[in-house]
């Protein structure tokens, strides 16, 4: 598998934890570290290859499979945890029912077929109560990205994972850009596209629509704009 021109980041894994993951890796699964970046040679990796590949990665290396392409999620800033911390305390506050939980894993059953982590999910507290590493989407409420600083962050967050959400009709997913300084909620998944979008600078009033049904205030993400 040739990584295409988009792929020219550098994933966040040193050298050692490539080849420690190379070697629990599954039988028949076989990975490459080309320019920094991790790729499965000989082609995609199917769900059940993958699942157990996440499941032995290194410690503090988080895996993702969007639209088939393995991904290593990049490790968070200071400010990308408390822009995190700041969200979820805010939906503590205003929907005490309800648990934001960091990096849960969402596995993903339609043509965009994919395993990922959330930065953050929004669902009824004990939503995933005796589930796997790996549970489907029935039942989340909203799901939440927080942008990174790396050249992936528009196709990874802005395009495929917005699709990918839509495509497994989560209501709501809320994308925090800190590149356009911008909290960005789209809603009404229908036919695998979100059909409706809302951009607000920070600083502003924040409203998430049905079933979330909370109002933000931004104004303490101008703090981390950096």
């Amino acid at each position: 598998m040739t990584p295409s021109p988009a792929d020219d980041r550098p994933d966040d894994m040193s050298i050692e934890d490539f080849e420690e993951l190379a070697d629990r890796a599954p039988e028949g699964v076989k990975l490459e570290f080309l320019n920094g970046r991790l790729v499965v040679k000989y082609g995609p990796i199917d769900v059940e290859d993958f699942k157990e590949l996440a499941r032995v990665a290194p410690e503090g290396v988080t895996l993702e499979l969007i639209n088939g392409e393995l991904r290593v999620k990049p490790m968070p800033d200071g400010d990308h945890a408390e822009i995190y911390m700041w969200l979820m305390r805010q939906c503590m506050q205003h929907r005490p029912d309800l648990g934001l939980y960091p990096e849960s894993g969402i596995a993903i059953k339609t043509y965009r077929k994919g395993c990922v982590k959330p930065d953050g999910t929004l669902v009824p507290l004990g939503h995933f109560a005796a589930k796997g590493e790996w549970s489907d989407p029935d039942g989340v409420l909203m799901v939440v990205e927080i942008t990174s600083y790396d050249s992936d962050t528009h196709r990874r967050d802005r395009i495929e994972k917005r699709d990918g959400y839509a495509a497994a009709e989560i209501p709501v997913y809320l994308l925090v850009d800190r590149d356009a300084g911008s909290v960005v909620v789209f809603s009404e998944p229908r036919h695998g596209v979100y059909q409706h979008r809302a951009a607000y600078p920070f600083g502003d009033t924040v409203p998430l629509p049905g079933p979330v049904g909370i109002v933000l205030d931004t104004e303490k993400l101008k703090d981390y704009a950096h």
